[in-house]
């Protein structure tokens, strides 16, 4: 591991500031300044920081990162544009949550940080670029736009043009993060049918679930909410799909947009059903994003506590799918399923989740599948959400430094439970032309359940 120099020590604060209001030019006053001062500066969680192992920079460390975020808030430090740059660079994955031995709650202090960071930049006269008006806000959280705007890809894969307009350099010709985005694209499966209001369970009843389908998943990856349905059928769920649901605000609430995000909350909160035991999330970046509503709520409208105890009933329902499984007791799946993969551990379920055992436990049921260890398996591959888009340099060096190790493994094939991670492996991998898999878990479970008897 790399040395650390410790930072200089901060005054010790005998009573820290109460918690205020943001006001102009400090983004950190209205945060609650205890959770500043959890911090020690111990260093443990530099080594699974993947900004600080990439840059070596103390100020992309998460300690680093405290430093600036207190030192504006007590008025020691300006918010000029480099000390921005380093907490923009922050993938909000929290693996520092995880090695930190003072329970830090490192996400309880950048997201709110950042929200009013930008609150200043619009307050300032700072507009929302084209990327983000167009493509940020305007397609991704919208799964029925998005699936429009697919449909030209969706077309060229199938006769083979995006293949030639790659060879013949067309594709250069786009902006930059239209570029990204065009590499982002995995194979477009047929979509299928559209998901029923209602799937009865198979076999005895155990429970009454709800699906959470979101928008970029349901868009790109509506065959996982299939196997995810059917694998929930199988272990005896009636599975209710309410279509009046919708993004889970974390595209806006992590790149500072938090209103709309609290706007997003609310509407699928009330588009779900009361009598249900649970939530069913597929996609760890939108779980931890809906198991955070209460505190968002919190945070945004804190005279609101209506509307934070409602948000926070919505978020104690939400579970992950192989978080619910593995609590449900399985069906033991009976099906062959020939295979050599590796698990890698989406940052939001492993850290914000704290969910790192069911999924393993699951896949090791299935017969013929063989899993073998990943190294550095809960370091992020850089996806994050639109991080590979919005900071793809960085994003890039994630990626291969996460194929690298899938490719050590010689596994046929790499397990990943969000969605982002998805899209960025399948991309990373077709950069080395390796014969490398992507699935989710519920499709290796729907594969195993399906080839029983």
């Amino acid at each position: 591991m790399t040395a650390v120099a410790p930072l200089p020590e901060l005054p010790v604060l005998k009573s820290p500031p109460a918690a205020k209001s943001p006001t102009p030019g400090n983004p950190g006053e209205g945060i609650d300044y205890e959770k500043f001062l959890d911090c020690v500066h111990c260093g443990l969680c530099t080594a699974a920081c993947p900004t600080y192992l990439e840059t070596g920079n103390e100020n992309d460390s998460p300690r680093g990162r405290i430093y600036l975020m207190r030192a504006v808030t007590d008025g020691r430090l300006d918010l000029t544009e480099k000390v921005s740059r380093h907490l923009e660079l922050c993938l909000d994955c929290r693996s520092c949550e995880t090695a930190c031995p003072s329970g830090v709650q490192y996400g309880r202090l950048i997201e709110p940080f950042r929200v009013n960071m930008q609150n200043l930049e619009r307050a300032g006269g700072a507009g929302v670029g084209w990327f983000e008006r167009f493509i940020l806000y305007g397609m991704f959280p919208y799964a029925d736009r998005l699936r429009l705007a697919l449909f030209p890809a969706r077309l060229m894969q199938q006769l083979g043009l995006d293949r030639l307009a790659d060879r013949l350099g067309i594709t250069r010709l786009l902006p930059q993060k239209l570029q990204r985005m065009q590499n982002l694209l995995p194979p477009l499966q047929p979509r299928g049918p559209q998901l029923p209001d209602l799937l009865p369970a198979i076999g005895p009843r155990r429970a009454r679930v709800a699906l959470f389908t979101g928008c970029v998943a349901d868009a790109m990856f509506h065959h996982v909410h299939w196997a995810t349905a059917r694998v929930l059928q199988r272990n005896g769920c009636d599975v209710v799909i309410p279509k009046t649901q919708g993004c889970c605000g974390a595209i806006h609430y992590h790149s500072g947009a938090g209103t709309p995000a609290l706007h997003m909350a609310e509407a699928n909160a009330e588009a779900f059903p009361k009598d249900i035991d649970a939530v069913i999330v597929n996609v760890a970046g939108c779980g931890a994003m809906l198991k955070d509503y209460g505190h968002m709520a919190e945070e945004l409208s804190p005279g609101r506590e209506d509307l934070h105890t409602r948000l926070d009933a919505f978020s104690h329902k939400v579970k992950d799918v192989s978080e619910f499984l593995a609590s449900l007791g399985p069906v033991k799946p009976t099906g062959e399923v020939k295979l050599t993969a590796t698990y890698h551990d989406a940052c939001h379920l492993a850290h914000a989740q704290k969910i790192r055992a069911q999924p393993r436990q699951l896949l090791e049921m299935i017969p013929g599948l063989t899993l073998v260890p990943l190294a550095e398996s809960d370091i992020c591959c850089g996806a994050a959400g639109s991080y590979n888009l919005t900071e793809g340099e960085m994003a890039d060096r994630l990626g291969e430094r996460k194929i690298r190790n899938i490719l050590a493994t010689g596994a046929q094939a790499v397990v990943s439970g969000n969605a982002g991670c998805t899209l960025q492996l399948i991309s990373t991998l077709r950069k080395h032309n390796a014969a490398v898999e992507v699935l989710h878990p519920m499709e290796l479970l729907d594969r195993s359940y399906s080839a029983m008897p």
